[in-house]
Parts: structure tokens; C-alpha cells; sequence
């Protein structure tokens, strides 16, 4: 009997969910996965619980509810000037890992060669191995991990039909700039490549950095598909509500790989997401504030301990580097420290190709409460040299 396909057999468990697994075994502390330990607002909790007593509870058009739709296209107008028709270019996702699963289904060949920005979402490299293209890595490296434009240039060959880009980025924290997002749009406007666009924290740049959207940039907007979420502008990664927008003629792609997954999900929750969209755009800028406060709370207290810790201007997340504590393999460390310190943290070299690039760098998680940061903190103290 055949008990797994060879797409799958190499894939093994995610490391989200054996490090998670682990931190459940052991009490630890979890600053591994990147989801919070509060709800998002509860007025769109309410919105939700009233769109189930109200009858939103069997399948929702495949694109999305129309109201959803309409607030995706009054976002991007909104914020980043962007004029999306909301009837053929944009579609609802259940959450931006199946836009972006959708995407390279739908957009990419065997044998294509895809750029990829890496350290990457671990589900990059799933899902290229199913659609059977083939990754071309660009390394973002401590201590700044910025974008080479030499590395980038010299990743794109006579095979390379798309790019894949992820600003701001997971996990390194960085948000690239006008002059990196520019070298990016001259490179796919030479060589008329389609970009897909990984922006699902569009609203968690800290320091006054700017989110610019690739598909604001000339040339752009008619070779983009821009992919974002719910999830971690909200604080409900669960509901898992994603969209996509774009062209239509890409957007209709990816539909077509998207209609044979999902189909479609989150009847009740999309009315509450649109709710939350247009409702209150400072809540924005809000969390974005208490995000901040927590990294620097958790930074500061990661370089007391004695690591070297790489302050990110977006996400969820912050990288250091073991070695000045005296480790150097942040796998082992990572399986170890549930043990020695009862915290538990991801290890950022299996999200590289080059290895020896993230072999010592560790990921933390700060979209915690205060008191949990402290905690992990405290217990993270054993280590100090």
C-alpha cells in the first residue's frame, strides 16, 4: 500500500507545529509561532456573532461577499491609491497562505524558476514543489538584511517567470525600500515577470517606516497580484480571511487553482472583516504603536541577555544571533531550550537554502502580552553569561 505521495514525503512536519507541539509538552513560554495572545477588537467579534445569527452561515460566493470586496478596494484606494475593481480584481482567500498557494498554482509552470526572497514563509517552498517550479533564492543577511540588487539581478534567468516578494518580511523583520522596491520594478518591467506580492503585514512598520505596495510603483500595477490577510492586522489569525487583487487576468488565475482548494470559507467572518476595514482607520496606527512597544520591550531584553539582536522595522517577530552566548546551530538550540530556559523560539535556518547564513539566527515572536514577554525574559536570564 502506497502511504505518501513523493510531493509530500520530504515536507515532514512544519516546524511551527513541532515547536508548538513542544511548548505544550514542556510549559514553555511560546514565542515561536507568530500569533497573539489576545482577540482583536470586539466590536468586530460582535459583527461576526451577528452575522451567524443572522444566516451568514453556508457557502459565500468563491470570490468573496460583495461587501468584502468593496471594503479590499476602498483599502487600497484608501491607503496606497490604488483603483481596484472589486467585481474582477479581487478575490477572498481562506487566509493569505491559500492566495499565495493559489497564485503559484495558478501562475507558475514546471520547470519556471521563481525568485524568492529568503529567509522565506515556509510555505514558499511547499507550495513551488507542487506547482513544480524551481526557487531562485536572494539571501537577505545580518546584520541589516537588506535586498542586494546585484544578487537579485543575478538571480533572474532565461527561465524565470515570476517573482515572489515579501515586504515586510518574514522573518527578518526588514521592509524594503522605495530604492530596493524601484530595482525590483526595473528588473520585472526588463524582463516581463509577473510579481506576486506577500504583504500581510502591510500595517505593522514601526518607526515611522513607510509600507509601500510594489503595484504603486509605474509599471507595476498591470503585473502584480497582491496578496494580504485579516489575520495579523486584526489579531484573528484563526478566521482565517485573506484576499488577493490585481489584474483581473491574474486574479482569474489564481481563482482557477483557488476554486479547487477552498472553494470558499468564512461565511460569517468576511461581513465582520469588511466591518473592520472601513470602520476605524486609526485603529491602525494604534497597534501598530503597541506592536513597537512590545519589540523594543522584547529586543532590549534579548541584547541584556547577552545576544546580538537585530531590531526589525515590521512584523511580528525579531532575529538574534546565538553565538555571543555560545551556541552556534539554532536547531539544537531551539529543540534544547524548552529544557534549559522553558521558552520556546524557532530556529531561522530552515527557512534559508544557504544554511551557513542561518545557522546561528534564532526567531522570537513579540506579539505577546507584556506579562509573557516578561516572563520568557526572566526565564531566558538562565543564559546569561
Amino acid at each position: 500500500m502506497k502511504s505518501t505521495s513523493a510531493r509530500v514525503a520530504d515536507l515532514g512536519t512544519t516546524i511551527f507545529a513541532e515547536m508548538s507541539a513542544l511548548a505544550v509538552q514542556t510549559g514553555a513560554v511560546n514565542l515561536g509561532q507568530g500569533f497573539p495572545d489576545t482577540d482583536g477588537p470586539a466590536d468586530v467579534v460582535e459583527q461576526a456573532v451577528e452575522a451567524m445569527r443572522g444566516g451568514a452561515n453556508q457557502y459565500p460566493p468563491g470570490a468573496g461577499i460583495p461587501a468584502l470586496r468593496e471594503a479590499i478596494s476602498t483599502h487600497q484606494k484608501t491607503w496606497y491609491g490604488l483603483d481596484v475593481d472589486p467585481d474582477t480584481e479581487i478575490a477572498v482567500s481562506t487566509g493569505a497562505t491559500e492566495a499565495i498557494a493559489a497564485a503559484l498554482l495558478g501562475l507558475v509552470d514546471p520547470g519556471d524558476e521563481v525568485v524568492v526572497l529568503e529567509p522565506y514563509y515556509d510555505s514558499y517552498v511547499a507550495v513551488l514543489g507542487f506547482a513544480g517550479g524551481v526557487r531562485r533564492p536572494v539571501t537577505l543577511r545580518p546584520p541589516d538584511f537588506r535586498l542586494d540588487l546585484d544578487e537579485l539581478r543575478a538571480a533572474v534567468g532565461p527561465r524565470t517567470t515570476t517573482m515572489l516578494i515579501n515586504s515586510p518580511h518574514n522573518p527578518t523583520g526588514t521592509v524594503l525600500t522605495r530604492e530596493e522596491l524601484t530595482a525590483i520594478r526595473d528588473l520585472a518591467v526588463e524582463r516581463d515577470l509577473t510579481v506576486i506580492t506577500d504583504e500581510v503585514y502591510e500595517h505593522l512598520t514601526f518607526d515611522d517606516v513607510p509600507h509601500i505596495p510594489l503595484a504603486t510603483l509605474d509599471g507595476m500595477r498591470e503585473r502584480t497580484l497582491t496578496i494580504s490577510s485579516a489575520g495579523k492586522s486584526f489579531s484573528f489569525t484563526g478566521w482565517k480571511v485573506g484576499w488577493m487583487s490585481g489584474p483581473a487576468e491574474l486574479v482569474r488565475s489564481a481563482v482557477g487553482a483557488k476554486q479547487f482548494l477552498s472553494y470558499t470559507s468564512g461565511a460569517p467572518f468576511q461581513p465582520a472583516i469588511a466591518y473592520a476595514l472601513g470602520h476605524d482607520a486609526s485603529y491602525f496606527e494604534r497597534f501598530a504603536a503597541i506592536l513597537q512597544s512590545r519589540r523594543d520591550q522584547l529586543c532590549a531584553g534579548l541584547s541584556e541577555i547577552g545576544f546580538t539582536t537585530y531590531v526589525p522595522q515590521g512584523t511580528y517577530f525579531a532575529q538574534t544571533d546565538i553565538r555571543p552566548l555560545g551556541y552556534d546551530d539554532g536547531i539544537e538550540f531551539c529543540l534544547a531550550l524548552p529544557k534549559t530556559a522553558g521558552v520556546v523560539a524557532i530556529p531561522t535556518q530552515v527557512f534559508y537554502d544557504d544554511v551557513a547564513t542561518g545557522r546561528p539566527l534564532v526567531r522570537w515572536a513579540f506579539c505577546k502580552q507584556e506579562s509573557v514577554i516578561a516572563e520568557a525574559l526572566d526565564r531566558l536570564s538562565v543564559l546569561a553569561r
